[in-house]
């Protein structure tokens, strides 16, 4: 849950608290944001797959830089939410920031892509 405002971005939680390659759900203005710790970053989602049927991403396995849908098995960019071919699609994603310990996402919602701001 979103705990405090820092401008436009809003804190989720400790770095501590997101465990590696495991996805963990944040609520966001009623949104609920998947949120993955990598070796390569820090990225942020709308916990919603963009297959027809929908589901949660948040289960989903984590591969390098991409999320394996965990009932679909669609393969997705964590740094843009784009859907890898031979499927199509888009996931919402949120700027997010891990600065002096705490896990920031942006209040406004998406950005060009999910990275983190690692700070």
């Amino acid at each position: 849950m979103a705990k405090s405002v820092d401008g436009a971005f809003v804190a989720v939680g400790e770095m501590d608290q997101f465990l590696p390659r495991v996805g963990r759900v944040v609520r966001m203005n009623g949104a609920a944001v998947a949120v993955f710790r990598t070796e390569g970053g820090w990225y942020a989602l709308e916990d919603r797959s963009p297959h027809p049927k929908g589901g949660p991403l948040s289960e989903g396995i984590v591969s390098g830089h991409y999320l394996y849908d965990p009932l679909y098995d669609w393969k997705i960019d964590l740094r843009d939410g784009r859907v890898q071919e031979p499927d199509t699609g888009q996931v919402k994603t949120y700027p997010i920031k891990a600065q002096d310990g705490i896990v920031k996402i942006a209040a406004g919602g998406a950005g060009r892509d999910g990275s983190a701001d690692n700070m």
